[in-house]
C-alpha cells in the first residue's frame, strides 16, 4: 500500500475516533447531531429541532475540549517520544526517560501539599509548576551530562536521566508520605485524567503541540543523520551536541506542555512512535507529523475508554495507556534481545 493512501487512511481513522470520543459516553449522542452542533456554534447554522438543550452543553462545554485535550496532549507525547529515542538511538528510550515527568510531579506535589496559590495565574499555577520543574530536571540531565561527556554521548544522557528521576520519585514519596490528606490528588496527577478541560486548556495545549512539532519538522534531516549513530552524523557534518540540546529541550517542551494539563500519562511517547514507523517507515518527514495525528487518535481513544467503560466511575487514563503499553514494552525489548 502506497504511503499517500496510508496517510490518507489514518487520518480518517483518527477524525472517526475523535468524533466517537465526543458522541460515546453516559448519553450517546449521535454523530449527525455533534455535526450539526459544531457548524451551529462555527458557522451559526440553524440546528434541528430534535437536539436538546442539554445535548449541546454536553457536547460543546464537557465533550469536545475534554476530547480535544486528549488528543493534543496525545500529539504532543508522541511527538516527543519520536525525538527522544532518535536521537538517543534507544527505541526504548521516552521523555520520561530523562526524568521530566517525575520532575513535574514534584513540582505540582509541591503546590499540591503547600496550598500556594496564586490571583494572577489562578488554575494555571499548577500545570506552570509542573512545566518549569521537568524543564528545570531535562536542563539538570544536560547539564551533568555535558559535565562527564563533552559529547553527550546518548548512554550518559541515559543513565543520569534515569538517576535523577529515580531521586525526584523518592522526594515525592517522602511528600506524599508527609502529606496523607492530599493523598488522593497526588494519585490521580501521577496517572493522568482529562476531567473538567475547558476550551481555554485546547487553545493553549495545541499552539504548544503544533509550534512545538512544526518547529521540530525543521530538523527531520538531522534527526534522520543522527539514528545512525553520533560517530557517523559529526562526520558528515551535523553539530550533534548542540543538536541534541535543541532537540532535548524541544521534546521536553511538548511533554511538559502535555503534563500540564493532564498529569502523567505514561507509554503513548514509547508505543505510538514504533507504530508509526511500523506503517510508515523511518523517515522522519512522515514518522514526525503521522506520530502527531496517530498518537493524538489513542490518546482520545483512551480517555473515551477510561470514562465509559465503568461509567458513572472514571479510570485514570493512564492506567489505560499502561494497559496497553507494559506489554508492548516487554515486546520491544525481548525482540530486540532476539534480534
Amino acid at each position: 500500500m502506497k504511503k499517500e493512501l496510508k496517510i490518507i487512511i489514518s487520518i480518517i481513522i483518527s477524525i472517526i475516533v475523535l468524533i466517537l470520543s465526543v458522541g460515546v459516553g453516559s448519553v450517546y449522542i449521535p454523530a449527525t447531531d455533534i455535526v450539526s452542533v459544531i457548524l451551529n456554534k462555527l458557522f451559526n447554522v440553524s440546528l434541528p429541532q430534535s437536539i436538546e438543550d442539554s445535548y449541546i452543553s454536553i457536547l460543546w462545554d464537557i465533550r469536545m475540549p475534554r476530547a480535544f485535550t486528549a488528543f493534543f496532549v496525545g500529539a504532543a507525547l508522541s511527538v516527543s517520544g519520536v525525538v527522544i529515542q532518535s536521537i538517543l538511538q534507544n527505541p526504548l528510550a521516552s521523555s520520561y526517560t530523562l526524568g521530566v515527568s517525575s520532575g513535574a510531579s514534584l513540582g505540582a506535589a509541591i503546590v499540591i501539599t503547600s496550598g500556594i496559590t496564586s490571583m494572577v495565574l489562578g488554575f494555571f499555577l499548577l500545570p506552570l509548576a509542573g512545566f518549569a520543574a521537568g524543564l528545570l530536571t531535562v536542563f539538570l540531565v544536560i547539564a551533568v551530562s555535558e559535565k562527564l561527556d563533552q559529547n553527550m554521548g546518548n548512554h550518559t544522557i541515559i543513565l543520569f536521566g534515569m538517576v535523577f528521576s529515580l531521586f525526584v520519585n523518592a522526594i515525592l514519596t517522602i511528600i506524599s508520605a508527609m502529606n496523607s490528606e492530599h493523598m488522593q490528588r497526588l494519585i490521580l496527577w501521577q496517572m493522568g485524567s482529562f476531567s473538567g478541560r475547558r476550551w481555554i486548556h485546547v487553545l493553549i495545549l495545541s499552539i504548544c503541540a503544533v509550534l512545538g512539532t512544526l518547529v521540530i519538522i525543521f530538523f527531520v534531516r538531522e534527526l534522520d543523520i543522527m539514528t545512525f549513530g553520533d560517530e557517523g552524523a559529526m562526520s558528515i557534518g551535523v553539530e550533534t551536541k548542540k543538536t541534541k540540546i535543541i532537540l532535548l529541550v524541544l521534546a521536553t517542551f511538548l511533554t511538559g506542555a502535555a503534563v500540564c494539563f493532564s498529569g502523567i500519562i505514561g507509554f503513548v511517547d514509547l508505543t505510538i512512535p514504533h507504530i508509526t514507523r511500523r506503517l510508515f517507515g523511518s523517515k522522519h518527514k512522515y514518522v514526525i507529523p503521522m506520530s502527531f495525528v496517530l498518537g493524538g487518535a489513542f490518546m482520545s481513544f483512551a480517555d473515551m475508554i477510561s470514562r465509559t467503560i465503568m461509567a458513572p466511575r472514571e479510570i485514570p487514563v493512564g492506567a489505560i495507556t499502561a494497559l496497553v503499553g507494559a506489554p508492548f514494552f516487554a515486546y520491544v525489548y525481548f525482540r530486540g534481545k532476539r534480534a
